[in-house]
């Protein structure tokens, strides 16, 4: 069986707040682990955090992304080795935490845009970058999972025929691919195919709705979804992944100002019935 979380991302994108009763209360809702944003390099912050957790008897997983000035398709060749430094830090802290996947768009600057489709060279330098970074990972037992995200969030990997593509390309054993269910309803023309011709890359599934809110409650096909997950035998982590008008921060870069939901602890406890319900359904494939 997949083991269930939940992306933090409802209640902070630093991980600095006091966080115990919430990460009590998803231990105790039935969550296996849950999804951190780690996006500084304070690596005795995470080794509190990841001993928290497993007093908890919480797993965890770690998620992060570049800004534009660690971004691996810069053209200044400083700016991608920072970005390949970075990284390397990065993957220090996820196995600082206890995560075995760090899942993300980090093969270039989140929101960083030319105005222009991405140049072969962009995409080599990102390629090279991020081999090297999976090499390192390898070396601290991490697999990093690209993300590809919608076109107005990225421009490199946008669909699944390019995030295949790009861990081909990279050739390295610690680098997978992630799905997330909100990026392939904007961009792809079937989500079930995506979804297969994915299933060879896949270890880190993002349940996420069409509006950012309580998965189940929009109009994303789910049964279609955990469908063809079943056909493909995927048997890796799958996470809850939503935003609100909290924190501010985030709301910002995600678009989001008004309630999506009445609570994160209520978005959490549903969407979790949700999946463990959708999970336990007998289905038949779905037509190829």
């Amino acid at each position: 069986m997949n083991k269930l979380g939940m992306n933090l991302f409802v209640w902070t994108m630093t991980m600095d707040e006091d966080l115990s009763d919430t990460l009590s209360f998803l231990k105790t809702s039935g969550f296996d682990f849950v999804e951190i944003p780690i996006n500084d390099v304070k690596l005795e912050k995470w080794q509190r955090l990841g001993q928290q957790l497993a007093e908890l008897g919480l797993e965890v997983q770690a998620c992060t992304l570049c800004s534009s000035e660690y971004s691996l398709i810069s053209p200044n060749d400083a700016v991608r080795q920072a970005g390949v430094a970075y990284l390397k830090q990065i993957v220090d802290c996820a196995a600082a935490v206890g995560a075995t996947i760090l899942m993300g768009p980090f093969y270039a600057g989140f929101k960083t845009f030319t105005g222009k489709p991405a140049t072969q060279a962009e995409w080599n330098w990102s390629v090279t970058g991020m081999r090297e970074v999976a090499e390192y990972a390898q070396t601290k037992g991490v697999i990093l999972a690209m993300e590809y995200l919608n076109r107005f969030e990225t421009y490199l990997l946008t669909c699944a025929d390019e995030l295949v593509r790009y861990v081909n390309d990279v050739n390295h054993p610690n680098c997978k691919a992630a799905f997330d269910t909100f990026h392939a309803n904007m961009e792809e023309k079937n989500i079930a195919d995506a979804l297969r011709k994915c299933a060879p890359y896949l270890v880190h599934i993002q349940i996420s709705e069409n509006d950012r809110s309580t998965p189940g409650q929009g109009h994303i096909n789910f049964n279609e979804v955990f469908a063809v997950l079943d056909e493909v035998g995927y048997t890796g982590p799958m996470a809850i992944e939503a935003f609100g008008p909290n924190p501010p921060e985030l709301a910002a870069a995600t678009h989001i100002f008004r309630p999506m939901f009445d609570s994160p602890e209520q978005l959490a406890v549903d969407g979790l019935k949700f999946i463990k319900s959708e999970r336990a359904k007998g289905r038949k494939s779905v037509p190829v």
